[in-house]
């Protein structure tokens, strides 16, 4: 399905307003990582490492050097959103 975009009766500037506002809708949903909020809520690796703007082996080194707790279940680690967030306040 291809869609149609048609450019009659806009302006250069209307034009140029449109696509910054879609790229900054994107740049937004990208750079943004959307974790739920609920406090204590597990969270993955990935999921943490996002929240905290890290790498995973930052998140590793962290939780080595007790900067973060880290939950096991089974072979997996997870981590509590409210406790990651007052270990922001720690640092």
């Amino acid at each position: 399905m291809e869609k149609t975009i048609l450019l009659h009766c806009l302006s250069v500037e209307e034009l140029k307003e449109l696509i910054q506002e879609a790229v900054r809708k994107e740049l937004s949903e990208r750079t943004n990582p959307k974790v739920p909020e609920d406090p204590e809520l597990l969270l993955t690796r990935q999921e943490t490492a996002e929240l905290l703007r890290i790498s995973l082996t930052s998140l590793w080194k962290w939780t080595d050097k007790g900067k973060l707790k880290s939950y096991g279940l089974g072979n997996r680690r997870y981590y509590k959103r409210s406790e990651v967030l007052e270990s922001l306040t720690a640092f």
